[in-house]
């Protein structure tokens, strides 16, 4: 079977994978992204996606147990971008560099026994450029235009 796995959560809160035809567990989603499976979490009733929803549970879990990707700090920073101007920006701005980095990780390795700093200075450099790139197209979106050259 191909395509988006339907995943249905019902509202006794278990998940019901409908392409095993078994319940699931948070664990057992997990072990989908972490293979990189293409699913939806959907609501058994409303059909609503859900998808966001339980991955945030997952994170939460990950988060709570072990070591934390995100300090508290770093969560305070990302709060405050909710529901400001430059909310679409910063999120466009992070899927974008969380691609870049991953289609890099797998280089990482071997990059790194050639020249250690190559690697984080090409991904700081894209960094800037998508930076630029969110940038002009939200300037774009609010009306302004590119400035013309001093020249003129």
């Amino acid at each position: 079977m191909s395509g988006t796995r339907v995943i249905k959560k019902y509202p006794n809160r278990r998940l019901y994978d409908t392409e095993q035809s078994r319940y699931i567990t948070l664990s057992d989603i997990r072990k989908l992204v972490m293979r990189g499976s293409d699913f939806q979490v959907v609501d058994s009733n409303s059909s609503e996606d859900l998808t966001r929803s339980i991955l945030l549970q997952i994170m939460l879990e990950e988060e709570s147990g072990g070591q934390p990707l995100f300090s508290a700090k770093m969560l305070a920073q990302i709060i405050r971008f909710y529901g400001g101007t430059m909310q679409g920006m910063f999120a466009r701005y992070l899927e974008q560099s969380l691609s870049l980095f991953t289609q890099r990780q797998s280089q990482f390795p071997n990059l790194l026994s050639k020249d250690p700093m190559h690697p984080m200075t090409e991904l700081a450099q894209h960094n800037i450029k998508i930076w630029a790139d969110v940038q002009q197209s939200f300037l774009r979106a609010a009306g302004f235009t590119e400035s013309k050259s001093k020249d003129e």
